[in-house]
């Protein structure tokens, strides 16, 4: 794998993949929980993803929200 600078960085298998008009979403079990991605269609094949295949999740974001009511 090519070096990131991102941390957040969890191993899983692709669970589903549902393919939409412009992104894919792409669920990926991370040992029973799940993780959902919204990617390009392009991306999908680029990355020759399917389900069963062994994937790292990548978080990169500034700020994480969370609410209640």
């Amino acid at each position: 794998m090519s070096k990131i600078s991102a941390r957040n960085q969890i191993k899983g298998k692709v669970q589903s993949i549902k393919k939409g008009a412009v992104t894919d979403i792409v669920k990926i079990d991370i040992g029973g929980q799940i993780i959902t991605s919204s990617i390009t269609g392009e991306a999908v094949e680029e990355l020759d993803l399917k389900e069963g295949s062994a994937v790292t999740v990548i978080i990169k974001s500034s700020d994480v929200l969370i609410a209640t009511d």
